[in-house]
């Protein structure tokens, strides 16, 4: 595909920028880059790493040369802020899937969910969510996870620098991560929920870092819109 010639004053986004969004609940990080997309006229844009539809926070987008760095952003370390809530599990490990195997909460203890906490720092193996987008047979795993097949995901390395429990309401934890990348909080709930007998599906999700970049830096949709439609009409 061939870049149309865009407006003189987003010629830069042609040559490369890197942009930083926080996504809106219910988008996709593939929305993000077709808005971005549309609202440039660029045609080589990219994001540097998913936020799923039921996350906000930060995504960074590139574009034109910028997209070079894009494997550079993805892997630097994130921090994550939300919810978990105790007392039952979920198919998919998020409020994606409606709440099963409810279990009591009455005898849990404060002491008992920081003390937990202590199980996931440090460098582990994960085993992702047979609800993700992660490829078998050139497929993403939940297609068949949905299907109800039997899906087996091997646990992968990763890091979990810091793992707080910052605010206690029960059945609600909320928490605060700090890790590599190719972590995935949603198993950190589910995992979590096990080793404290409780079980546990996450609630909320937001990522407030990348690496040094912080979104309190980044432009709501609406916002980058604005500021796109003020650099064009600036320029007559």
């Amino acid at each position: 595909m061939r870049q149309k010639p865009i407006h003189p004053s987003l010629q830069s986004f042609l040559e490369g920028e890197v942009i930083l969004i926080d996504k809106p609940l219910g988008w996709t990080s593939f929305d993000v880059v077709r808005k971005i997309r549309n609202l440039t006229k660029v045609i080589k844009v990219g994001h540097a790493g998913t936020l799923d539809p039921l996350a906000t926070g930060l995504l960074i987008v590139c574009t034109g040369k910028f997209t070079k760095k894009i494997n550079e952003y993805m892997g630097m370390p994130k921090t994550y802020t939300g919810t978990f809530t105790i007392g039952a599990t979920t198919p998919t490990y998020d409020l994606e899937s409606e709440p099963i195997n409810f279990k009591t909460i009455d005898t849990i203890s404060a002491s008992q969910i920081h003390q937990t906490t202590q199980q996931f720092t440090g460098d582990l193996l994960q085993i992702p969510p047979i609800h993700s987008a992660i490829k078998r047979e050139g497929k993403p795993v939940y297609l068949a996870a949905r299907k109800g097949e039997d899906v087996i995901l091997e646990p992968r390395p990763i890091t979990i620098y810091d793992f707080a429990i910052t605010d206690i309401q029960l059945p609600v934890l909320h928490f605060l991560v700090r890790c590599s990348t190719g972590t995935y909080i949603r198993s950190l709930a589910h995992d979590f929920g096990q080793a404290l007998g409780t079980g546990a599906y996450m609630s909320s999700l937001r990522r407030t870092h990348i690496g040094a970049f912080d979104v309190n830096d980044a432009y709501s949709m609406d916002a980058f819109e604005a500021k796109i439609q003020s650099l064009i009409s600036l320029e007559g």
